[in-house]
């Protein structure tokens, strides 16, 4: 039986994304080698400054946006977060570092980075924020969290200046578009059919893709 193909769309700024890594970890526990998961990346944080104008500027703005934030933490105790997030460092957008960490997924797909580089750097600078309280929008802050992770930056920063790793970043966020993408994070299953957004329950999760599992055929659509 083939793997069941998972595109998985995220924003590195996002909490919930930082959240559902755990949810992520439990799913390749649970199924191994029957999930096979893409990761790409969808801008939700790509201009922070206007976003929380736009959603919290009635609500306190970015105070009001921390309180939400440690608010919706408290139900996952087994995550850590800053409790000045998004006040004392505030980055500009995501995009940045999905422009690095795209370039580290080349680079590790073309065997200049080990096997695991990608998700290694992206989990570090996720922790690098929501726990650190670290600004991952910026350059030098991104290339020191990964090489503290023991991943070169030569190669990244190399298919980055030759515009590689824009091309990358491009075709995920189209592709998100095309695909219908709400938010971050979407799990995509069933060549689209099966979108699940946000916070979603890993027994949600594990259901879709036990549907899956069974390989209806192909005139036959999943039930979940």
């Amino acid at each position: 039986m083939s793997a069941v193909p998972i595109t998985y769309f995220s924003d590195v700024l996002c909490v919930w994304a930082y959240i559902a890594q755990l949810r992520v970890d439990a799913i390749k526990a649970r199924f191994g080698d029957q999930v096979r998961f893409d990761k790409k990346f969808c801008s939700v944080f790509g201009d922070t400054r206007r976003k929380i104008a736009a959603a919290w500027g009635d609500k306190g703005g970015y105070a009001g946006f921390n309180a939400h934030l440690l608010h919706a933490a408290e139900q996952f105790p087994e995550i850590r977060l800053n409790p000045d997030i998004w006040l004392k460092v505030q980055p500009a957008s995501s995009d940045g570092a999905h422009l690095f960490l795209k370039a580290i997924q080349l680079a590790q797909s073309e065997g200049g980075a080990p096997p695991d580089a990608a998700a290694t750097a992206t989990w570090a600078l996720r922790r690098a924020f929501f726990e650190q309280g670290r600004d991952i929008a910026v350059w030098a802050v991104q290339r020191e969290v990964a090489e503290t992770c023991g991943i070169d930056c030569a190669r990244a920063d190399a298919l980055i200046r030759d515009g590689q790793a824009f091309a990358a970043l491009s075709a995920d966020y189209k592709q998100a578009a095309e695909m219908g993408v709400q938010g971050s994070p979407s799990f995509v299953l069933n060549q689209g059919r099966q979108k699940l957004y946000g916070n979603v329950g890993f027994r949600i999760i594990e259901a879709n893709i036990n549907e899956l599992l069974r390989a209806p055929s192909a005139d036959q659509a999943s039930w979940c």
